[in-house]
């Protein structure tokens, strides 16, 4: 397996430094840049193919909002992740950054543990969404035939699975397979399974997210829980239903990215899939049935700024 390669951008030698030790990893392969300038020269070479940006905000010349909104106003960037350092986390500073496309946030000066687990979710997320997109090309041009189908899945590894067919229905498979991730896996994982944001928050922290999620798995009263996704092709877009069987949460606080919640390492999941993937994404009742809407004229979503 290749090494994940990550873009390190950041004015002082000695936090560079310090990220290269909190990540000596062999799963990880940091490249370095000292300003925001050789940081872009460095995301354009051919090849380069990071998948994660790790940046500072205050740099001198262009700072990293700056080089932040660069990436975003570029399609090759849109979709790379990118990890804010800042020392400023007053809310509207937050904001701003969330505004020009950071959903992941380290307040300066951090522990080891806080970076390492951010990474890890980044990767984990990056993983997934490989796997499913070798899974859509393999299934793009018979699932275009597709006019209206039913799954029911019950696990992660069901889900990713079910995530590549209907991907492949879509004009922009990737995109669509970006939100359609999020809302299946928050199936299992927050309806049926019933982990809150608060349990995957420790978890995620702990490094223990699987293990959980395989553990409620196994339990009497949850190992027979499903979900079910229908998927509707019409003329202008294609519509997924999808249902669990758990009691519902608040849905209405997450359709939005919180500046109070940047700093965690999840919780940005549906709110990244209602700026990047859907035309249209509308939770029903107490928050167990959501119904998402890809425009299948072959308008790509993208985000705001």
């Amino acid at each position: 397996m290749h090494a994940w390669p990550i873009l390190v951008v950041d004015d002082d030698p000695i936090n560079l430094c310090i990220i290269a030790e909190y990540l000596d990893d062999p799963r990880y392969a940091l490249d370095m840049a000292g300003n925001a300038e050789l940081g872009w020269e460095k995301l354009c070479q051919p090849g380069a193919g990071y998948q994660l940006v790790i940046l500072d905000r205050m740099m001198p010349g262009i700072d990293g909002i700056e080089l932040l909104r660069m990436m975003k106003a570029d399609r090759r960037f849109v979709r790379t992740p990118v990890i804010m350092q800042t020392a400023l986390a007053m809310p509207q500073q937050v904001t701003e950054g969330i505004e020009a496309g950071a959903y992941y946030y380290l307040t300066k000066p951090y522990e080891p543990a806080a970076l390492e687990c951010i990474v890890r979710s980044v990767y984990a997320d990056s993983r997934m969404r490989a796997d499913v997109a070798t899974q859509v090309a393999r299934q793009v041009d018979t699932l275009k035939l597709v006019s209206r189908a039913e799954f029911h899945f019950a696990t992660l590894d069901e889900a990713n699975k079910i995530v590549g067919m209907l991907a492949a229905m879509c004009p922009d498979p990737e995109s669509a397979a970006l939100g359609l991730t999020e809302l299946l896996v928050n199936a299992v994982e927050h309806g049926n399974l019933g982990i809150d944001y608060q349990q995957k928050t420790r978890l995620r922290r702990e490094d223990r997210w699987e293990q959980e999620v395989a553990h409620r798995q196994r339990l009497p009263e949850l190992r027979n829980r499903r979900a079910s996704i229908i998927v509707q092709r019409r003329p202008d877009e294609v519509e997924f239903r999808i249902a669990d069987q758990g009691e519902g949460f608040d849905w209405r606080k997450y359709l939005q990215l919180d500046p109070t919640r940047a700093f965690d390492p999840n919780g940005r999941g549906i709110a990244m899939a209602r700026l990047l993937s859907f035309s249209r994404l509308e939770y029903l009742g107490c928050g167990n049935v959501v119904v998402a809407a890809v425009d299948a004229r072959g308008e790509t979503v993208m985000p705001p700024g």
